[in-house]
């Protein structure tokens, strides 16, 4: 069975390129433009790994990696951030400190990310 992925970011260029490049590598990828909606959608479809973005309107994505942690441990996730209000390691930091797998800052390499959604849904 195919493995799900779940992209969380309100970049819609970055999660766009993403999604083409996370499919061709064989998984089926739906895209969320908030944590909110991307929980909404984790309740009803549960995936077996979430990306997100930290920083985000409605639900941030370390809300998102609370509720997560919490309603389903059993779902990988990684945080990625470009910063905001405070420097982009710590929001990256506090991700790895709540749950995220790995924690990446953007601008990132595609390899590294694949690297990593390969090792985690290898299981």
């Amino acid at each position: 069975m195919e493995k799900r992925i779940l992209i969380i970011d309100d970049d819609a260029d970055l999660a766009s390129s993403l999604k083409e490049l996370i499919t061709i590598d064989g998984y089926q990828v739906t895209i969320a433009s908030d944590g909110k909606v991307g929980l909404e959608l984790q309740g009803r479809y549960p995936f077996d790994l979430v990306i997100t973005d930290i920083v985000m309107p409605e639900n941030d994505g370390l809300e998102v990696i609370i509720a997560l942690r919490c309603n389903y441990p059993e779902t990988k996730v990684i945080a990625m951030s470009g910063g905001g209000y405070v420097n982009s390691r710590d929001y990256l930091l506090m991700a790895k400190e709540l749950g995220a797998s790995m924690a990446l800052s953007k601008p990132f390499e595609y390899n590294i990310l694949q690297s990593e959604i390969r090792r985690l849904l290898s299981n």
